[in-house]
């Protein structure tokens, strides 16, 4: 869980205790030898880049500035006991600690060689320009007063399946994606450090699926980085609609930077962090277990920063044989967190493939590369602009994080928010949903600092955006786990209902989609679940304070719910009503 420890430590340096405020200065006692600053670099890029900057406040604080605000010796004791410190009951810490909601493992095992290159590489960095910081407050400080009702609903789960532990140190497992090969009822379930597991679902009832390995990413690609987490990894699979007779696979994952020649980058002067690589995979046959076959690239793109990054790959699952959409691939790209970076630019262009949700058709050769190709009916494709990415179906992401349709052939884009707002949108053809200068259906402004958020101006309807059908802030949660509309049979109580949660609060919503129109907000409402006839939160059940669920559907529409920290995959099998 080196992610959320570095992520979570860093924040804390901040805010500090007594020494936050210095009275003297101890930054003479820094290294500032090269070596010990490029070991630094190394650390802070492996376990702290995915929360943090130097620029703008992201998933934790910027660090610009940090050694002129802490002390060297209070870096020290927080990295090796952050613990101790936070029970020391500093009220600063305390503050930012709940603001961030972010849990402080500590980390006894790093030497002092390594926080001393550490904290060198955070010296070399100064702190942003004052816009970044300046906190209007003119701003919206409760953009969304409303809060989320507890629902009377109680949807029963049921333990499917444990997935092997893919780490010593928490989360145990990085399982991410739930899905089903078409034609048939073969669930799978992907991890992000690497595996794509087989699992089971037509079992008796309580009897459990055991997980057997169909694909080890690490092994076929072993480039692959799954590190500092977040968005790295083992990214996203789908399978060809036509897989069990041509054998189609597809898989998006991560990889350093310049591990081979990226069909999209940007200037040099910009730092790359990682590239997310597109790829088909054909099998030897089809049927066959586990995976055996050859893969090919599609496309290759840089980022800026190892968040947001590729991680939602789908096909059209309502689309026919003879449709337009039949066997056209759909893909989420982030911004790589190049907004909060300072490079916003880079994000909503047309000529700029990051923040985009593209369409492609994996099978063609009419792309710049000539290694997939670009539909007709995307809404670009007939530009007679050279420069513009004809790939984009729609715009205005910060993280378009899931995709899904509704049973009307709706598309449905879950976004993961920046500081206050995550929201679901109905996308079409050609749609901007407005990030970097809009949050869900608020104004921001990327060149200052984007912690202000504002209301919409009284003529924005001039400005077209495609606002969220669903929305909510961060007093409700951290982070949407993007979900489906329930389709199934199990849970009539669910019929009509959009299912989705909050990753880091692990508590989960569903709003009505026949509430969810355009300009509109459908009312979310909360629900709860049992384990053995037993009301529990997902905190409960997982032992952990970020629980890291996700959705998935099979075939027959049912749903299930994943958890990160302690590997189980569940169905949830029937509801009941409770006063």
């Amino acid at each position: 869980m080196k992610k959320i420890l570095f992520g979570s430590l860093i924040i804390l340096f901040i805010i500090s205790f007594s020494s936050c405020t210095k009275t003297s200065d101890d930054t003479a006692s820094i290294p500032t030898d090269s070596p010990t600053i490029a070991t630094g670099q190394i650390l802070f890029s492996q376990n702290c880049g995915a929360c943090h900057n130097f620029k703008e406040d992201g998933i934790g604080p910027q660090l610009g500035g940090l050694t002129k605000k802490v002390s060297v010796d209070w870096m020290h004791a927080f990295i090796k006991d952050p613990k101790t410190v936070i029970e020391s009951g500093d009220e600063r810490a305390s503050e930012l600690f709940a603001k961030y909601k972010t849990i402080m493992p500590s980390f006894p095992n790093y030497s002092n060689e390594q926080i001393n290159g550490l904290i060198a590489f955070i010296h070399t960095k100064k702190a942003p320009d004052p816009r970044k910081s300046f906190l209007d407050p003119n701003a919206l400080k409760d953009p969304i007063p409303e809060k989320i009702p507890m629902s009377d609903l109680v949807i029963e789960l049921e333990l499917l399946a444990q997935i092997p532990p893919s780490s010593n140190e928490q989360p145990l497992t990085r399982i991410a994606k739930l899905d089903v090969a078409p034609n048939s009822e073969k669930l799978f379930v992907m991890d992000l450090r690497g595996k794509l597991y087989q699992l089971n679902a037509r079992l008796p009832d309580g009897q459990r699926s055991v997980p057997e390995v169909y694909m080890d990413m690490e092994k076929l690609k072993p480039n692959l980085i799954h590190k500092p987490g977040l968005a790295t990894g083992f990214g996203s699979f789908a399978f060809h609609p036509e897989f069990s007779k041509n054998g189609l696979l597809y898989t998006a994952y991560s990889e350093a930077p310049g591990s081979a020649k990226a069909d999209f980058g940007y200037a040099d002067s910009i730092k790359v962090t990682l590239q997310w690589v597109l790829s088909e995979w054909k099998t030897t046959q089809p049927n066959a277990f586990p995976f055996s076959g050859e893969s090919r690239e599609l496309f290759r793109i840089n980022m800026v920063s190892p968040i947001h990054g590729m991680q939602e790959i789908i096909f059209n699952p309502l689309a026919k044989l003879g449709d337009e959409d039949y066997g056209l691939l759909y893909v989420g790209i982030g911004d790589g967190g190049s907004a909060e970076s300072g490079y916003p630019f880079l994000c909503h262009a047309t000529e700029m493939m990051w923040g985009k949700v593209i369409r492609i058709d994996p099978r063609g050769n009419n792309s710049a590369n000539g290694n997939y190709g670009i539909p007709v009916g995307n809404p670009i494709a007939n530009s007679e602009n050279g420069q513009v990415r004809k790939e984009i179906f729609a715009s205005g992401f910060r993280n378009p994080h899931r995709i899904t349709w509704s049973k009307a052939g709706q598309i449905l884009v879950s976004n993961i928010g920046h500081h206050h707002v995550e929201s679901l949108y109905i996308i079409s053809s050609g749609s901007d949903s407005g990030w970097p200068i809009r949050e869900g259906t608020f104004v921001i402004d990327p060149s200052q600092n984007m912690h202000n958020i504002y209301p919409l101006p009284a003529d924005d309807a001039k400005n077209n955006f495609n606002y969220p059908v669903a929305q909510y802030d961060h007093d409700e949660g951290n982070a949407m786990a993007g979900g489906f509309e329930y389709w199934g049979s199990k849970i009539p109580q669910l019929k009509g209902k959009f299912v989705f949660g909050d990753i880091v609060q692990g508590r989960l919503f569903f709003g009505e989609m026949k509430d969810m129109k355009p300009r509109t907000q459908a009312t979310i409402k909360e629900f709860r679940v049992s384990l053995d006839g037993k009301i529990k939160t997902l905190k409960e059940l997982t032992g952990a304070d970020k629980v890291d669920e996700r959705f998935g559907r099979d075939s027959k529409g049912e749903l299930y719910l994943t958890t990160k920290p302690d590997g189980k995959v569940y169905s949830l099998v029937r509801a009941r009503v409770t006063k």
